[in-house]
């Protein structure tokens, strides 16, 4: 039994949808039985997920419970805060189980979790200096930035000490919390993410825009994509919403760009199909590239900022530097509608974002907690706890 643990975010994201894709993967891949226990910040209250952050987590007990209801023998933990904390993970010590801790971002040194403030990759914090973060006002200038630059520099250490393995989803996601100084040592496996379902073909010749599709976020350069666009006299498609919506529509007046909205489903896949090509022009350093490996994963030829993980998934030739629209502008002539290139995309992600390939190394890493014997041989049941609100 694998016991899964998170915290959802107030906005919902790509986390929320890696979480989901574990469990997907743990009961039809490896075979195992699966329990989800989750809180949700949403539902929590500002006071209160500030005690939860100074506190380290809030009542541990309810984890302790569900490890010795379900006998789980790992509990793998996702986004912790606030409500989980540290004291979740010794909690599920204390009650037998070995612990798995999943980085999908920086926030075990970066307040935000992405590196990136006003407008720039950042690094400034380093270890359990938060300092640099708070002077900044990464997450604003009143008492939210000092809790949490408060909260980490206090618990890093205590959940990493609590954590006897590390996931990270790429090798420059684990490079990157090296570098910020994150204590992790040598207890760091790489799990990459992962696409469940694949194009038979490409069917980027018919298409007839770009696409971007991405949270409408500074660190998420999609007004580069609008620039280019307009430059390269293409088509553009924006699916996604965020902070930037209001200003995106502005800086997209008098070009041929239509702006979704929020999409996913039958209607995401639809525009995939519709497209001749999609761009990330991410300005921060991804940790995986989700949105990248779906659209090669669709078959479309995929231009991207030569950061973070995506030169793990895209070749050089697909890539051009964050931030500078010429470049995009300039390349998406070469590949727009070109089906050779999607189909070589598709080829690629095939290669380094399988559902086999996420599978083997999660299978492996659980290896190294609890021993190969009791890996993947249980006999799979869905079931879910029911999440505790509030």
């Amino acid at each position: 039994m694998i016991l899964v643990l998170h915290n959802r975010y107030r906005m919902p994201g790509g986390e929320e949808r890696a979480v989901a894709d574990q469990l997907w993967l743990l009961r039809e891949r490896l075979g195992e039985q699966a329990e989800l226990l989750e809180r949700d910040s949403a539902l929590l209250g500002r006071r209160r997920a500030a005690l939860a952050l100074l506190r380290g987590g809030l009542e541990p007990d309810d984890v302790a419970l569900a490890v010795r209801r379900t006998r789980a023998r790992i509990v793998h933990a996702h986004n912790l805060g606030p409500a989980f904390g540290w004291r979740a993970l010794a909690a599920a010590r204390a009650a037998g189980a070995r612990t798995v801790l999943h980085l999908h971002n920086y926030r075990l040194v970066c307040a935000v979790g992405t590196c990136f403030t006003h407008g720039a990759d950042c690094t400034r914090c380093h270890g359990r200096n938060t300092l640099p973060g708070v002077r900044l006002g990464c997450r604003g200038a009143g008492a939210e930035g000092i809790v949490y630059g408060a909260a980490l520099a206090l618990w890093q250490r205590r959940l990493l000490d609590h954590a006897d393995l590390c996931v990270a989803p790429s090798a420059f996601a684990r490079d990157r919390l090296l570098t910020l100084g994150a204590p992790l040592g040598g207890r760091v496996a790489i799990v990459p993410g992962f696409v469940r379902q694949f194009a038979t073909h490409s069917r980027a010749a018919e298409g007839r825009y770009a696409l971007v599709v991405s949270r409408l976020a500074p660190e998420k350069g999609v007004e580069v994509a609008i620039a280019a666009c307009r430059a390269a006299n293409v088509p553009l498609v924006i699916a996604g919403d965020g902070p930037l919506l209001g200003e995106l529509h502005d800086a997209a007046a008098g070009a041929d760009v239509r702006l979704q909205g929020a999409v996913a489903g039958p209607r995401l896949a639809e525009l995939r199909a519709g497209a001749a090509l999609a761009l990330v022009p991410s300005r921060a350093a991804e940790t995986f590239g989700m949105a990248a490996a779906e659209a090669m994963a669709a078959g479309l030829p995929v231009l991207a900022s030569r950061v973070g993980a995506l030169p793990e998934l895209l070749p050089a030739e697909s890539l051009v530097e964050p931030g500078d629209a010429a470049a995009l502008a300039a390349a998406i002539p070469r590949v727009y509608g070109d089906g050779a290139a999607g189909a070589r995309a598709l080829a690629l992600v095939r290669e380094r974002a399988s559902a086999e390939l996420a599978a083997a190394a999660l299978r492996a890493a659980y290896a190294r907690v609890v021993g190969r014997s009791r890996v993947g041989r249980q006999k799979r049941r869905v079931s879910s706890l029911s999440p505790r609100r509030g």
